[in-house]
């Protein structure tokens, strides 16, 4: 069985700084695409970041890109989402899943396995 657990959410001010971490046991950490999603209070969980399982294949949503970077580090089976220029809208709750999957992934039902959440409150 695979568990992830999601860290350093918190609060901040726009403009500033957080980092996401997220830890994986239970499996072998290279054979999945990780990715983060977030979702705010009423709507659909949506992606903004995925790897591949190398980490040579990236996918950041459009609303992230420039501002938030993904990476992963298999031999610690950790994941990192680091956040830049925050803005009050990005303020929701975030996750981290895991799909098994050659191709990263890019809808919340595709993938296989989920974190708790972190919350992450920008204010403005």
């Amino acid at each position: 069985q695979v568990q992830l657990v999601e860290s350093g959410g918190g609060l901040v001010q726009a403009g500033g700084s957080l980092r996401l971490s997220c830890a994986a046991s239970g499996t072998t950490f290279d054979w999945y695409v990780m990715g983060w999603f977030r979702q705010a209070p009423g709507k659909e969980r949506e992606l903004i970041a995925a790897m591949s399982r190398t980490g040579d294949n990236t996918h950041y949503q459009d609303s992230v890109k420039g501002r938030f970077t993904i990476s992963r580090d298999n031999a610690k089976n950790t994941v990192q989402l680091d956040m830049n220029s925050l803005k009050h809208e990005d303020t929701d709750d975030y996750y981290c899943a895991v799909v098994h999957s050659v191709m990263i992934r890019s809808t919340d039902p595709e993938y296989d396995y989920w974190g708790q959440g972190t919350k992450e409150t920008v204010s403005s």
